[in-house]
């Protein structure tokens, strides 16, 4: 893959990659992301470009009291992240809440695959703890692209 479709140091997956370039990674709707992700009641945007996911990533990524409330660490061999958290440096943030405050994400989670990435989301009913941990929407990318119809009818 190109290495100019990377964030935070890591490949695109090759799908994505082809969705960016064809223009098929749109943001799917509101009422179909409630249908995949039915613990979401807020609306969510989809980052549509690598200069997006490039720029909120890199927020994100700068902002240790952000870092903290979201549970995302950064890992390393001797001491990786395991969920409920997200290890930064193995995660590509794919979707942002629409309005602030509302504290709900999509994330790449290149824990489980680097080529097909499983997806997770923000899960806000641990709030109490004053903190959101992450939980997955789908086990791969791949499956949250079909869920959301956003392959081109021949599958790309």
């Amino acid at each position: 893959m190109d290495e100019d479709w990377q964030v935070n140091g890591l490949p695109l997956p090759d799908l994505l990659v082809r969705l960016l370039k064809s223009g098929r990674w749109q943001q799917p709707g509101d009422e179909a992301l409630r249908q995949l992700i039915p613990w979401f009641h807020d609306p969510l945007d989809f980052m549509l470009t690598l200069d997006e996911l490039r720029l909120h990533n890199r927020l994100i990524a700068e902002s240790a009291d952000t870092m903290r409330f979201f549970c995302v660490g950064r890992g390393s061999a001797a001491q990786p992240i395991a969920m409920p958290w997200l290890d930064l440096d193995q995660a590509v943030y794919i979707a942002i809440c629409r309005y602030a405050g509302d504290d709900i994400a999509l994330a790449l989670d290149y824990r489980s695959s680097s080529t097909d990435p499983r997806v997770l989301a923000t899960d806000t009913v641990t709030l109490s703890r004053q903190q959101v941990s992450w939980r997955q929407v789908t086990p791969t990318l791949s499956e949250f692209v079909d869920a959301l119809h956003l392959r081109q009818p021949n599958g790309t």
